[in-house]
């Protein structure tokens, strides 16, 4: 009965910290986006992810500040043709990308004021 009601606690916990969140990112977005001149926010997460979870805060936040930027994201462990087309292999990656180049990449990053600083880079 031990057993029982910890599985049920731990499975509770998992769901209080899912983030609500859909795939925005498609190869056409993502091509015209850049074909456009924009530059365009990548993030990969996962729906039980804390880092994630604290990324995508930081990133609705951006999306108000940084208008003209493109802000895409997609579920690391469900949108596995994305991430072998980017090369993501974490759920917690950020990727920057302007004029079809890829400017930087961080992983777990949940500082806000780095995570603005490597959208500003060119």
């Amino acid at each position: 009965m031990k057993k029982i009601l910890i599985s049920i606690i731990v499975l509770l916990s998992f769901n209080s910290i899912a983030i609500s969140k859909e795939t925005t990112f498609t190869n056409e977005i993502f091509k015209k986006s850049q074909l456009d001149g924009k530059t365009v926010v990548i993030h990969s997460w996962n729906k039980t992810c804390i880092t994630c979870a604290e990324q995508v805060k930081i990133l609705e936040q951006a999306k108000k500040d940084f208008k003209d930027t493109i802000f895409l994201s997609f579920e690391q462990t469900k949108d596995k043709k994305i991430s072998k087309f980017l090369d993501i292999a974490y759920w917690t990656t950020i990727v920057v990308y302007k004029n079809n180049k890829e400017i930087s990449r961080t992983i777990g990053q949940t500082n806000k004021e780095e995570i603005y600083t490597q959208i500003k880079s060119q």
